[in-house]
């Protein structure tokens, strides 16, 4: 594959790296990028020799920073549809059940809660922040709310999307708070998710697929009813295209605090 993602598959170990490779932005996620995904995870479904998958961000600045602000995406002229690039970019929205675990170094805001969320579980290094933008640039966090509200306690998950850029939480305290299971030193994220993942591909790979679709079976009924009704926030909620680029031109060099 060539482009906004990188893929690299060890035959030994079962072990495939999926990385975004876009660092001049920020890892950020365009149409291109968007269908490479979708396309990796069901090559995946037919490959055996893949038992598990590790996700990344290139560079030290960003794992991702959600869907690029310069894609253009068409929108059915009708309030009853809603077009959303970054729904199919998860391995269970294609139906792939091999286990997924992501290696978080520097910003994972917004969009790239559709990749954390649908991912077994995250290791971050110290360099991790986590935060979410859309309600600073008149935008909901549906979707991304979502995700995070089943991985952290509630008020953690409110928190960080109602304080939009004001405010990014660390990758120490989303350790406390259990959105990351694993804290490492700076630039070692990814040989640790590399090494969990190995762990994991060198098991029968019936139970390892069998335990990922449990698991993911004790969150799906409350995604699904929660994804339902995200299309209509969205559409009641966000300002319109051109309020939304004011402020994010009038924002961007904003300060911010992290905790």
């Amino acid at each position: 594959m060539s482009g906004g993602l990188r893929v690299s598959t060890d035959k030994d170990t079962g072990v495939a790296v999926l990385t975004l490779d876009r660092p001049e932005r920020l890892n950020a996620i365009d149409l291109a990028t968007a269908a490479e995904l979708a396309a990796a995870w069901r090559e995946f479904r037919f490959d055996d020799s893949v038992r598990a998958v590790v996700v990344t961000g290139a560079g030290e600045r960003a794992f991702c920073t959600g869907i690029d602000r310069g894609v253009d995406v068409a929108q059915p002229n009708s309030p009853y549809m809603m077009d959303d690039p970054l729904l199919a970019i998860g391995p269970k929205a294609n139906d792939l059940w091999k286990p997924l675990i992501a290696a978080v170094q520097g910003m994972a805001c917004g969009g790239a809660f559709y990749l954390l969320g649908e991912a077994e579980f995250v290791v971050a290094d110290e360099t991790a922040t986590f935060f979410d933008p859309h309600t600073t640039y008149g935008m909901v966090s549906a979707y991304e709310s979502i995700h995070m509200a089943l991985r952290m306690p509630y008020g953690e998950a409110a928190r960080m999307a109602l304080m939009g850029t004001a405010e990014r939480i660390s990758a120490r305290r989303a350790y406390e708070v259990g959105l990351v299971s694993e804290l490492t030193a700076p630039g070692t994220a990814l040989a640790a998710a590399v090494h969990c993942a190995t762990v994991i591909a060198s098991y029968p790979p019936e139970a390892v697929q069998g335990t990922v679709r449990a698991l993911w079976t004790a969150r799906e009924a409350a995604s699904a009813h929660a994804f339902a009704q995200a299309p209509h926030l969205i559409a009641l909620g966000n300002l319109p295209p051109e309020r939304q680029a004011e402020l994010f031109a009038a924002r961007r060099s904003g300060g911010f605090r992290v905790r």
